[in-house]
């Protein structure tokens, strides 16, 4: 039986993924997530879970946090980014980050069959034409992304209004806790990314090219 996890927002995309795949593997098993959250909470219920399919942009995903954070809590899950963007360096990063393979929403299902199918295999997938394009991510890059992987979701949170210069008291409006609270994920932001103020920690993010929340 292959088990994957479909982790994506739109219920209507995740219904029609898991109909082109029933047409293509015989014995299929599929779980279904749609933010952040509930994919963690599904992988660490199932440890049986041989691919999972991570949209960017799911709440609380983060575009790049979700894919680091979830490479790091389940180091031997094969996890492919499946995206509605076929942007060069969005891929290039993706995959230096991790996953084992991007898959455009755009292609005909067969080939999404066939992509899948490949990476089970255990082999790197993606677009044809797109491996000679693609850049290496340096390793300074991947030794800050080990950093933000320690930032829990709503740290993530309270980092990305940080880089769009929101003060603190503006923060606990927009996450609905308290000023205080913000202050003590800032600690905790700074320790774990080891800096000493925010605009160290907004380059960081801006090195990483977070993405909202």
């Amino acid at each position: 039986m292959t088990r994957l996890l479909i982790a994506d927002d739109h219920p209507l995309f995740r219904e029609a993924l898991q109909g082109a795949l029933a047409n293509h593997f015989s014995d299929l098993h599929i779980r279904e997530a749609d933010t952040l959250e509930s994919t963690l909470t599904a992988l660490a219920s199932d440890d049986d879970i041989d691919l999972l399919l991570l949209d960017l942009h799911m709440p609380g995903a983060g575009d790049l946090y979700g894919l680091i954070r979830i490479r790091n809590d389940y180091p031997m899950l094969p996890v492919a980014v499946i995206s509605g963007t076929e942007d060069i360096q969005v891929i290039g990063r993706c995959m230096g980050f991790g996953a084992l393979g991007f898959i455009p929403k755009s292609l005909p299902s067969a080939q999404i069959a066939a992509a899948i199918a490949s990476i089970l295999d255990g082999d790197e997938w993606v677009p044809e034409g797109v491996a000679e394009q693609i850049s290496d991510v340096s390793q300074e890059d991947k030794a800050l992304a080990e950093k933000i992987a320690d930032l829990t979701p709503q740290q993530y949170r309270v980092l990305y209004y940080v880089h769009e210069g929101l003060l603190n008291k503006q923060i606990a409006y927009e996450l609905g806790i308290t000023e205080a609270t913000v202050k003590a994920h800032m600690t905790a932001i700074f320790r774990k990314l080891d800096v000493y103020n925010r605009t160290q920690a907004v380059l960081i993010a801006e090195r990483l090219q977070l993405s909202p929340p």
